[in-house]
């Protein structure tokens, strides 16, 4: 009778040396990948400044610059612009929002942060600025001083942005000077141009020539 030799149990295949290798090259390649494109995200510039945002909000000036000249008071005047400003920066963040959903740009890291942290300085003191002005009796410089700060602040923020934002930034610096030398009267007509007619304009040239 032939004997049958007992089957052992498999034992457990080793990698070798060149597979453990490759392995690790793998998930290298896989961090050096992570890291180019946090470096890019970061370094690149903030595309989702939304061009039809733009158009809006340059609408919505329009209209808070009719009503503003209809206004009798300083006191109504200051409120009619206060609104306009809500309303149209709500309208532009709103459109920023979508534009950036639509082409996966982050907001909160790399250029979108930058992008932020520049804009907002200059934003953030208008208002003590026109509080200061008002209780001094100067209303009639708010005008200009607006249209400055808000370039100022464009301009600073499109650093990290495209070309057409720093370059929409100056022409409101242009147009703040402008203002503010200007008779009292054309107050609301300069506010107009600015926050009506540049938004609309730069907000077309954006639409068409960076993604909507």
């Amino acid at each position: 009778m032939c004997s049958l030799t007992p089957i052992r149990p498999s034992q457990p295949v080793q990698p070798s040396a060149e597979v453990a290798e490759v392995v690790a090259l793998h998930d290298q390649a896989f961090d050096n990948l992570r890291f180019i494109r946090t470096a890019m995200a970061s370094a690149g510039s903030f595309t989702a400044v939304p061009g039809w945002g733009g158009v809006g909000m340059g609408t919505v000036g329009v209209i808070g610059a009719v009503l503003g000249s209809l206004q009798s008071t300083v006191a109504a005047w200051l409120l009619v612009w206060a609104l306009t400003a809500v309303a149209g920066a709500t309208v532009g963040a709103l459109a920023m929002v979508r534009k950036a959903r639509r082409a996966g740009v982050p907001l909160s890291t790399g250029a979108g942060r930058k992008f932020a942290l520049a804009l907002s300085p200059a934003l953030l003191v208008t208002l003590p600025l026109s509080a200061a002005m008002v209780r001094g009796g100067m209303p009639f410089l708010l005008p200009g001083l607006w249209l400055l700060l808000y370039g100022t602040a464009v301009v600073a923020g499109g650093v990290y942005s495209v070309r057409p934002v720093p370059l929409m930034g100056a022409c409101f610096i242009g147009l703040g000077v402008l203002a503010l030398f200007a008779p009292p009267a054309y107050g609301d007509a300069l506010l107009a141009v600015g926050f009506g007619g540049l938004h609309v304009l730069f907000g077309l040239v954006i639409a068409r020539g960076h993604g909507g």
